[in-house]
């Protein structure tokens, strides 16, 4: 027994919880994509999840899941030993159809997807350039690299290429990289993919974008931050950007990551990438639902951006006329800008008495005092859902400011 580990970790502890930074797990059951019950059966409105069409509860992709349990409920082993269901193969190249792209690799979640692409691509004389409000998936997965990083000021492309200048006078053998989320999970805020695409050619640099949370929530389609700004410009820059990495638990209404690209990038990562290659494969109940999602948003994309939009407008504007401080942005991830832990806190706590569930996020996930409400709106809140949670958000923070 380390009781000297056990008294450090403890003191660590009470130390989160002195500053309201302890984190605790708290039951749900999800009985609608809007609604949840926790252990004692009370009712919640749930602001905070990151199910951005509401598929979780559509029919379809119910029925495509327990059709897939007919072939057992766990794939039995990683995709290179007895986990190569046929359902996997079948959304990769589905996915494949959507992004445009040559080929896709599912992982098992899309935290793991950063990790095992950037840990497999990238190798110890190369240079991968980060964006400062990058995914924690991408920062951890450029920390366990053997490549050097450089943050780049987020968003601030002329920073990004001061730093790969500066870098060539030293290195000009390496590969280089640029990581970007394409749309930021703490801000919501959206990358500017066509000067980031203009630098990668430039100065021929790998560009990697993370679309967990754009895959089904911009362009015209859903199909993400490439479709965004081919919508605006006019130029379709799927060629330009070398792999999208994506996630099927979000607006996809599963679990799982994924990436897309050329296929020599999948072939690779089939043959070197760690977390790929020793994890168990996801189930095929798992899979298919992700595919009956897809499907969903490939059949009916304009008519679920278009209720997501509007929720999303509707909500900014209830919040933004009654003077709460919210990030602009047009996307349904909504940072209402609190500043001390212990507000944002009690906050949440308010609301939750009130049946609202919105997360309280404080640092690490945020810098120190912008600790913030992360409300996120999805395409299947109602109006008056929408309203209500304004009306008493709005309530409670004239009551505690």
């Amino acid at each position: 027994m380390n009781q000297k580990l056990e008294m450090g970790l403890q003191k660590e502890l009470e130390e989160l919880e002195n500053n309201d930074l302890r984190r605790t797990v708290d039951d749900l059951r999800f009985i609608s994509s809007t609604k949840a019950i926790d252990k004692n059966n009370k009712e919640y409105l749930v602001f905070g999840t990151n199910n951005y069409l509401g598929l979780t509860h559509h029919p379809q992709v119910i029925k495509a899941s327990k059709e897939a349990n007919e072939y057992g409920t766990g794939s039995t082993g990683s995709r290179l030993t007895t986990g190569a269901s046929f359902e996997a193969r079948k959304l990769e190249n589905n996915l494949s159809k959507f992004k445009n792209t040559e080929s896709t690799l599912i992982f098992n979640t899309g935290y793991m997807t950063n990790l095992g692409v950037i840990y497999a691509l990238t190798k110890e004389n190369d240079v991968i350039f980060s964006d400062q409000l990058n995914h924690a998936s991408i920062i951890d997965g450029t920390r366990i690299s053997k490549a050097k990083v450089k943050v780049y000021n987020h968003k601030d492309t002329s920073d990004l290429e001061n730093l790969i200048k500066k870098e060539l006078k030293s290195n000009n053998k390496s590969n280089f990289f640029i990581v970007s989320d394409g749309v930021f999970s703490m801000d919501g805020d959206i990358a500017p993919l066509p000067e980031l695409v203009e630098i990668a050619n430039k100065y021929s640099c790998t560009l990697i974008i993370d679309e967990a949370h754009a895959t089904g929530v911009i362009g015209k389609n859903g199909k993400g931050t490439v479709e965004y700004y081919k919508d605006k410009t006019g130029i379709d820059l799927t060629d330009s950007v070398d792999l999208q990495i994506g996630t099927l638990s979000k607006a996809l209404a599963s679990e799982g990551g994924f990436v897309c690209g050329k296929q020599v990038y999948i072939d690779y990562l089939i043959n070197k990438s760690r977390p790929f290659i020793f994890s168990t494969a996801l189930s095929p109940a798992t899979i298919a639902s992700a595919n009956a999602a897809l499907n969903l948003l490939k059949e009916n994309g304009e008519e679920y951006l278009s209720s997501l939009n509007e929720n999303t407008r509707l909500m900014r504007n209830l919040l933004s006329n009654a003077g709460l401080n919210i990030a602009e942005g047009e996307t349904p991830i909504i940072p209402i800008i609190i500043g001390p832990a212990d507000l944002a806190n009690k906050i949440s706590k308010e609301l939750e008495k009130e049946g609202i569930l919105v997360s309280a996020i404080r640092p690490p996930s945020v810098p120190k005092d912008m600790s913030r409400l992360r409300l996120t709106v999805i395409a299947t809140h109602s109006k008056e859902e929408i309203e209500y949670t304004a009306q008493k958000i709005i309530e409670i923070w004239n009551m505690l400011k």
